[in-house]
């Protein structure tokens, strides 16, 4: 059977014809095509998505120009379309960007800038373009004013689809009453059916967005949500990347780009929070990679045969007696100083040793005899000759892996490293079979330097533990291997090697993988976060208050983190309660720099980790224990970020980015421990009132019958139940100034008012007590203050309270006078005031 392949040279010109209906396309040709990419699937949709465009726009602009936002929305209905205008009180936009900004898609300034923005790819608002001029064939109609500038100018335009390129119809100045500002006016193919998402996005821009004063206008309704503080956000500076979570292949393209010519100018220059000392830690995790670290021996003990001074000797000549007997102990003696020593190590001693001996005698030691010198000074310290073979032939792992440690210096510092870092159960002649084994390693390596890479070591240590399992029938687990590696990892000593120039760099991905990775080993201080800008704690909770009538709210802003060399900062806040839905799940926020996402939620981290807590821990109900909670609840999460990574053009969703989900989990949970605290209290408060409650009731009736059965008075119980329920007590007393007992009864002209806080409580009460009253007090205690307000005195007393004492406010007043306490610091279980 003739194959295809076999017959496709038949017809000539296939692959030309082809060829020929090859070309390209434009990123604007694209998404005609693609419009649901952006968010433009239907015209419920597409309505919502230019909406947001617009406003994120607007934000972005007032914002990064010092200015309150003051944006307004309008929304019309227009024979078969919809009419969308939006204006803000922005900078406004030049003459010479503004068709590009509205007529030309992937054109904006904040691309390739490292720091927070709403807008990031310079396709939003330009898409809306597109999906009103797809849709209704009419052009934007683009009004804009600069500060100062005494005209504004307008625009008609529309997307040239083939080119990318705005295609202008309009081009005038004309009055605007606006002094500046942008306004811009869309006919669209749309619907109100998703006017709910509509709503939500306002209402939750509002929340993140204190600072902003929004207004929508819609055919039906009007709505505007103030602004709740004049704070305008922290303004973001840009920042170079940061180390940790750089990928390769744009760490290739940085080095290609750069003009430092070293590593190190490299790294302080590209790259954020890497200064000198940082950079030079990078270099040696570089090192540790790219050459491999040198293996440091134990130098010889007294007792050991190794004799390096007398090898040093041996190997000199021709450097008189006394000369080559000091040049030789030099070397010894500096060698025996440490603990352990490497080739590298033991070359500078033999340099440092060599000069200051040719200075004392006024000979030099020149290049050939410090190489035999430190050749000689190795051999004895490695003792070379004295290792024997063991490659894992079987004449070689039986009785001769058991050769006396005496054999080899090598196998004697092996097996002491190993055997510190491995199991007690094991016998010392299977560590020491391991130890020979593994000392054939670097008797094999052709460097005598015994440089060896992490995976190397890695690579030989199963390699003898394996033979050890083979040949001695005993197990040697992963834990023993991975302890066996970072022993003998430890005592290795990085090298002092020159790395390799940039421009080498960018031509050898395999070392630009090592620099990568030294990158990511380093201890570096995360990324400074003035390139972003979280909304903070006390905003989140204050926007939650203004949006939200909950009896608990709590918030968190977590410290800044690194994803894929951008720093991100998570923040959430929960609100509990008051007037939120009881019935079905909690409701969830989910934003990115401050812009509310609205769809896809089923497809956003965000969501994904909110299913992923356990909130029956934190007193929420959660059926099944998984997934969105139940109960009136509301979770707010924020991800203010360079770089946002969204599941896709849209910007609806955020990507299951590990770092980003790991941050947010921490963030809800540090909020949600709020939550939990408060629900414990509450609960504890609910049972402290039962018991109140009960005693209220129990009290009267066991005082009435003291009396029946005593024949006495009724004792007073109007403190019995703060005694009984450990409670802060706070009482009047009313005395007649002219010494009655009473003078609330109207005789006299001034009574003196004392306030008793008892504090029955094993703990310090700090309460702030404000006594309303009808006429003007005299002759205050210390520390309390009166102020009058229409007609009413409001005496205030902060009280600090140790448990179990008491503390009096005085002061005197007219007789007739009312009063009217109002008590806070203590909650209302834990509280009794009689008066």
């Amino acid at each position: 059977m003739t194959s295809l392949q076999s017959t496709l040279g038949d017809e000539p010109g296939i692959a030309e014809e082809l060829a020929d209906n090859q070309r390209a396309i434009s990123i604007a040709e694209f998404f005609e095509k693609n419009k649901h990419m952006l968010g433009f699937d239907s015209g419920a949709r597409g309505l919502v998505t230019a909406v947001k465009e617009a406003v994120d726009n607007a934000l972005d602009a007032a914002e990064e120009s010092s200015i309150l936002p003051d944006i307004y929305v309008e929304i019309q209905e227009a024979d078969d379309y919809y009419r969308l205008i939006v204006e803000d009180n922005g900078p406004g936009i030049t003459k010479e960007s503004l068709p590009k900004v509205f007529g030309k898609l992937l054109y904006g300034s904040r691309f390739h800038a490292r720091e927070q923005a709403r807008g990031q790819q310079g396709i939003g608002i330009s898409a809306a373009v597109l999906y009103s001029q797809l849709t209704s064939g009419k052009p934007a109609k683009i009004t804009s004013r600069t500060q100062g500038s005494s005209e504004a100018e307008y625009f008609e335009l529309i997307v040239d689809t083939d080119e990318n390129e705005p295609e202008i119809s309009v081009a005038e100045t004309t009055s605007w009453d606006r002094p500046h500002g942008t306004r811009i006016e869309l006919e669209m193919e749309a619907n109100m059916r998703a006017r709910a998402q509509l709503h939500d996005y306002f209402k939750h821009t509002a929340v993140v967005n204190p600072h902003a004063r929004l207004e929508l206008r819609e055919p039906t309704a009007h709505f505007k949500f103030e602004r709740a503080t004049d704070q305008l956000p922290e303004e973001t500076e840009e920042i170079r990347p940061h180390p940790h979570g750089v990928e390769l292949g744009t760490v290739i393209k940085m080095l290609a780009a750069t003009d430092s010519h070293s590593v190190s100018g490299f790294l302080q220059e590209e790259f954020t929070r890497v200064g000198k000392k940082t950079a030079n830690s990078i270099i040696d995790e570089f090192r540790d990679r790219h050459y491999g670290r040198e293996m440091a021996w134990k130098p010889p003990a007294s007792h050991e045969a190794a004799d390096v001074a007398a090898a040093v000797e041996n190997s000199t000549a021709n450097k008189g007696a006394n000369a080559t007997t000091d040049f030789a102990n030099g070397i010894a003696d500096a060698v025996s100083s440490r603990d352990r020593i490497s080739h590298h190590e033991l070359s500078t001693v033999v340099e440092e040793v060599a000069d200051e001996v040719g200075d004392e005698y006024g000979t030099t030691f020149g290049s050939t005899v410090r190489e035999k010198a430190l050749e000689s000074a190795w051999s004895a310290l490695v003792g070379h000759d004295e290792v024997d073979d063991q490659d894992g032939d079987d004449d070689q792992n039986g009785a001769d892996a058991t050769t006396p440690e005496d054999v080899s210096r090598i196998v004697a510092d092996l097996y002491e490293l190993s055997d510190d870092a491995t199991s007690t159960r094991k016998d010392d002649e299977v560590v020491h079979a391991f130890a020979v084994r593994l000392a054939g390693t670097f008797e094999d390596l052709e460097d005598d330097r015994h440089r060896l890479t992490r995976k190397a070591l890695e690579s030989a240590v199963d390699r003898a533990a394996d033979l050890t399992e083979e040949y001695d029938d005993v197990a040697f687990g992963d834990t023993a291997r991975e302890n066996v590696v970072e022993a003998i990892w430890d005592v290795m000593v990085t090298v002092p090697d020159d790395t390799p120039l940039v421009r080498e760099l960018a031509s050898d991905r395999d070392a630009a993988s090592d620099l990568v990775e030294g990158m990511r080993a380093t201890n570096i201080m995360a990324p400074p976060t003035r390139c972003l800008s979280p909304i903070t704690a006390d905003l989140v909770e204050a926007g939650l208050k203004k949006e939200f009538d909950a009896d608990f709210y709590a918030a968190a802003t977590r410290d800044a983190g690194v994803s894929g060399g951008d720093p991100f900062i998570v923040e959430a806040g929960i609100a509990y309660g008051g007037d939120l839905p009881a019935e079905g799940t909690a409701d969830v926020l989910r934003f990115a720099n401050r812009v509310p996402l609205v769809y896809q939620r089923g497809a956003c981290a965000t969501t994904d980790v909110v299913k992923s807590i356990g909130w029956r821990n934190y007193g929420l109900d959660q059926p099944g224990g998984s997934g969105i909670p139940t109960g009136p609840a509301v979770i707010m999460v924020h991800v203010a970020s360079t770089n946002v990574p969204f599941t896709s053009e849209s910007k609806d969703a955020i990507a299951n980015v590990p770092e980003i989900e790991d941050e947010i989990e921490l963030a809800i949970r540090e909020a949600a421990r709020e939550l939990k605290r408060y629900l414990n209290k509450r609960r504890s408060m609910q049972k402290r009132r039962k018991k109140q409650n009960v005693l209220g009731k129990i009290l009267p009736e066991m005082a009435e019958k003291v009396a029946e059965v005593t024949g006495r008075n009724q004792p007073n119980i109007d403190d019995a139940v703060a005694r009984i329920m450990n409670n802060v007590l706070v009482e009047r007393h009313l005395e007649g100034v002219d010494g009655d007992d009473d003078a609330g009864d109207g005789d006299g002209d001034a009574s003196t008012v004392k306030l008793v806080v008892e504090n029955h409580s094993s703990t310090n009460e700090t309460l702030e007590i404000t006594d309303i009253v009808s006429a003007e007090p005299r002759n205050l205690s210390d520390g309390a203050s009166a102020v009058e307000m229409d007609g009413e005195w409001f005496v205030s007393w902060e009280a600090d309270v140790p448990g179990g004492e008491e503390a009096t406010l005085e002061y005197e007043v007219s007789s007739e006078a009312t009063f009217d306490i109002d008590v806070k610091g203590v909650d209302a279980e834990k509280l009794t005031i009689t008066s």
